[in-house]
């Protein structure tokens, strides 16, 4: 069961971290992934568009990368490598997570969405900045602790895309009243499994 989860849990993050490049080689941009559901005065905006697709690339590239970190025997033996990707995986979660902040306050569904991923970004920001500040300070356990919230907050981008066709297909629920609940449980429910983990593995 422990190999089949973390088989499930690279398996998603691999097939969502590349799913940006979708936005690339779709023909019909406008009506690909979240794209579809925006104004058209939010998508003519050239600032937004650029934040956007820093968010989307940067950020489906740290959800990519970010699970070959706690993979302990690799770690170990490669820690060079290690705290390099660790230094990336950091760089792209700033970029994706402040560009996130802005991309939220467009988010559809009123505020109450907007504060959900406006919370999904600052809590994404604040983990993975205090995974760097601890391990800078050489305390290792709380680093792995943090990264471990950190990376739970990075796979709300698999979560909002399970539990989104599963409102709107299983419930019969339209998108925007489904995107109102899963701005919130696409990450809320991952920092309680992220604190779970951790009181299992007792780091």
């Amino acid at each position: 069961m422990k190999k089949f989860g973390w088989f499930i849990l690279v398996f998603f993050a691999i097939g969502v971290g590349l799913y940006p490049l979708g936005y690339i080689f779709t023909e019909n941009l406008e009506q690909f992934g979240l794209l579809s559901q925006k104004s058209e005065a939010i998508k003519s905006s050239q600032l937004w568009r650029l934040l956007f697709n820093i968010h989307i690339y940067v950020g489906g590239f740290s959800l990519l990368i970010g699970w070959s970190q706690f993979m302990k025997k690799f770690r170990n033996k490669y820690l060079n490598f290690h705290r390099n990707l660790g230094k990336v995986y950091v760089i792209a979660v700033l970029l994706s997570g402040i560009t996130g902040l802005y991309i939220a306050v467009y988010a559809e569904g009123g505020w109450v969405s907007k504060l959900g991923f406006i919370g999904l970004a600052c809590a994404w920001l604040y983990t993975t900045i205090q995974g760097y500040r601890t391990i800078r300070k050489g305390k290792v356990s709380l680093h792995e602790k943090w990264m471990i919230r950190s990376y739970a907050v990075t796979f709300a981008a698999v979560t909002l895309r399970i539990w989104l066709p599963m409102f709107q297909v299983g419930f019969g629920m339209d998108f925007i009243s489904a995107y109102v609940i899963i701005a919130w449980l696409c990450w809320v429910p991952n920092l309680l499994w992220a604190e779970w983990r951790i009181r299992r593995l007792k780091l």
